[in-house]
């Protein structure tokens, strides 16, 4: 029987009593979709110079870590294992390289500020277009300033989780991870309740979007296809989903430590 005629299994065993090179190509094609998933995702908040083939190439990364230190013994599926490999690799690679340049953290800061300023006269929440009228950039830019904020955002979380579990390999003492603090249950119910709201004031588009995007952990072109739309709306659905929810997207969550 030829290599193309067997079955997965006879490809893990292969790799993993003999690092057969030829199971481990067979491998990297059948979870190769894996990849092309998380960088979706994770691309749909990159700024633009950002390159999706680098994003990708991050992706292989972690899907080649992935069929290294995998270890069948343990009760995990390969493909959720490699998620967080994938994603991991993505996100690590995308802070080292510094991904969100020093003049578009400027213009986030500066777009924050200017948005402060309009709301404190208007003393309501400003849109998009009086937001891009006061500060001269177009509604798109807008959007996307602010996804690239978001986005960073999500960045510095993740790497402050990281930091704190390399300190923690430091300590004798075992911190208790899963115990939910009273205060943390009632800010993070307090926040929920908040965000649920606040959904229900998106249209129907917004919320469709943000449920299948989050809740149902479909891609943009997936979205687009079930919506009859194309992927270059979706995410500017998306975007400006994100824009709306911003104040409890970003201050009140990292602010009160939720995440």
């Amino acid at each position: 029987m030829s290599k193309k005629d067997m079955s997965e299994e006879t490809y893990w065993d292969l790799w993993l009593n003999k690092r057969d090179p030829d199971a481990g190509d067979a491998l990297v094609r059948k979870y190769m979709p894996l990849v092309n998933y998380h960088v979706q995702r994770i691309g749909s908040g990159l700024p633009r110079n950002v390159s999706r083939d680098d994003v990708k190439s991050l992706g292989y990364q972690g899907l080649f870590d992935a069929l290294t230190k995998f270890d069948p013994s343990r009760d995990l599926k390969f493909d959720t294992y490699a998620s967080f490999r994938i994603r991991g690799s993505i996100l690590d690679g995308l802070r080292k390289e510094d991904w969100l340049p020093r003049s578009s953290r400027e213009k986030s800061k500066k777009l924050e500020e200017h948005i402060s300023h309009l709301e404190q006269k208007l003393m309501r929440t400003a849109s998009p277009e009086e937001i891009a009228e006061h500060t001269g950039l177009n509604v798109n830019e807008v959007y996307q300033t602010v996804q690239e904020h978001y986005f960073s955002s999500v960045l510095s979380i993740d790497e402050r989780m990281n930091d704190d579990e390399e300190d923690s390999g430091k300590s004798f003492v075992l911190k208790d991870e899963k115990t939910v603090t009273p205060e943390q249950h009632s800010v993070k119910r307090e926040l929920l309740g908040e965000m649920v709201q606040k959904i229900k004031d998106l249209n129907d588009n917004e919320q469709l979007v943000l449920s299948l995007f989050y809740s149902d952990e479909m891609t943009l072109t997936e979205i687009g296809e079930i919506l009859n739309l194309s992927t270059s709306r979706i995410s500017q659905i998306h975007s400006k989903a994100l824009f709306k929810l911003r104040k409890l997207l970003l201050p009140e969550v990292l602010d009160r430590g939720v995440l």
